[in-house]
């Protein structure tokens, strides 16, 4: 084994070592609104499930030369946004919003996604996605490079083809994870392990 010291790497290869080793991520494709109403969307892969009493989930939002993100300054400033999975039949309009675009341009347009109004929030969703879950800010933690965000969902969307006796059935709803470098993995293999009594 080797034995690597994070503190002797450069921020990069801190960055390859984890984006390889903890595989497979889902994808998060946040829209949200700036102060000028222009609508924004991004996909982010530091995303995670935080609680589900109450529903919460994670977004770790790195900075990009050196200031916030669109993303992350828009959630702040409205304190509500849309997490959409991204699955095999968007993934590649989504990636198209990984674009550095300017502030004033949104990268919904560029994508050709279907904005579509929230039930709770002021921010809309893309039609596109199977699940898409509306969220206000629970927190944010600021720390010197990124933003750790904490949403709270508010409704869920879940296309009605995906969903039975109360579950999403993972092989219709396809969702995709990225892996390192340009690439990404649909749902392989599911088996099956029953926890201990």
């Amino acid at each position: 084994m080797l034995n690597i010291d994070p503190a002797d790497n450069t921020e990069r290869d801190n960055y390859k070592l984890l984006v390889g080793s903890i595989i497979p991520r889902p994808i998060a494709f946040v829209t949200t609104l700036s102060q000028d109403g222009v609508l924004n969307g991004a996909p982010f892969s530091y995303f995670n499930i935080v609680s589900s009493n109450p529903p919460m989930i994670s977004l770790s939002i790195q900075h990009a030369a050196g200031k916030p993100k669109d993303t992350a300054r828009n959630i702040m400033e409205r304190q509500e946004f849309v997490v959409h999975i991204v699955d095999r039949d968007n993934v590649e309009q989504v990636n198209m919003t990984a674009a550095p675009l300017a502030p004033d341009q949104s990268e919904v347009s560029l994508a050709g996604l279907t904005p579509v109004p929230s039930s709770v929030v002021s921010v809309p969703g893309v039609k596109e996605a199977k699940v898409r879950m509306e969220c206000v800010l629970e927190r944010t933690v600021e720390f010197p490079g990124f933003e750790l965000l904490i949403g709270r969902v508010v409704r869920y969307h879940i296309a009605e083809d995906i969903y039975e006796q109360g579950r999403i059935d993972p092989l219709k709803l396809g969702a995709v994870s990225r892996l390192a470098g340009n690439h990404y993995a649909g749902i392989g293999e599911i088996f099956e392990i029953e926890r201990p009594v």
